[in-house]
């Protein structure tokens, strides 16, 4: 619904959306389908807000990082 509201350009509700449906696919053990949610949201919001430090980047790094751990995936998790 966001993206229908917000077309295909970068918004921060978006992103948003995104990352809370990757931590609803994250909590029901879903982590394949997390995945790649989590990444296109931090993606987004690394677009809207650049690499200077933002609480968004900072939430999709974090988020990011957390499921790489669960995936046992520590080398990525790392340099998040």
């Amino acid at each position: 619904m966001r993206r229908r509201l917000h077309g295909e350009r970068d918004h921060s509700d978006v992103a948003r959306g995104l990352n809370n449906l990757a931590g609803l696919y994250e909590a029901q053990g879903l982590l394949d389908k997390a995945e790649p949610l989590y990444v296109e949201a931090l993606a987004m919001e690394r677009r809207l807000h650049g690499e200077r430090d933002h609480s968004d980047v900072a939430r999709g790094l974090n988020n990011l990082a957390v499921l790489y751990k669960a995936q046992g995936l520590l080398d990525e998790a790392e340099p998040l």
